[in-house]
């Protein structure tokens, strides 16, 4: 499964929400600057994720945006989902315009079949998998890209 630019930001933006959860508002030019995403665009992808619920805004000076609940109740399924209108893309019925419909035969049931099993182990993973997890893998792989601290 790959992610849209767009969703790719949307899931860095709501990770740095996520990491500071109660702590209040957080500034988009502190988010845009801290994940290296253009501002403009993050004000889109922040004004559509607050649609959906995931995250509220305060308006002027000390303006900002903060995760709408925890990030334990908010799963990537659902974050994915809403992002980039759905998890997978659907099975192609045919090969496109003037192609003649005809009944699938084993192989392609079979590869079907294969690929619906995948989608769902995708699906299954994705369910699992809060904001807070995806926060804490941040933060191990963050420690461990600076090696171990040697102090004496």
């Amino acid at each position: 499964m790959k992610l849209s630019l767009r969703g790719d930001y949307a899931l860095r933006a709501l990770i740095v929400l996520g990491e500071h959860y109660g702590k209040g508002i957080i500034r988009i030019q502190a988010i845009s600057e801290q994940q290296n995403i253009p501002k403009r665009f993050l004000e889109q992808i922040l004004n559509d994720v607050k649609t959906g619920g995931f995250v509220e805004s305060r308006r002027g000076i000390a303006g900002g945006y903060q995760l709408a609940r925890p990030p334990e109740q908010i799963t990537l399924a659902e974050l994915i989902r809403y992002v980039e209108g759905g998890l997978l893309p659907a099975p192609p019925e045919n090969d496109g315009p003037g192609h003649k419909r005809e009944k699938p035969d084993e192989v392609q049931l079979a590869i079907r079949s294969v690929m619906k099993e995948v989608g769902e182990a995708v699906l299954k993973v994705l369910e699992s998998i809060t904001l807070a997890d995806l926060c804490e893998r941040a933060r191990n792989l963050s420690a461990d890209a600076n090696g171990p601290d040697y102090v004496i």
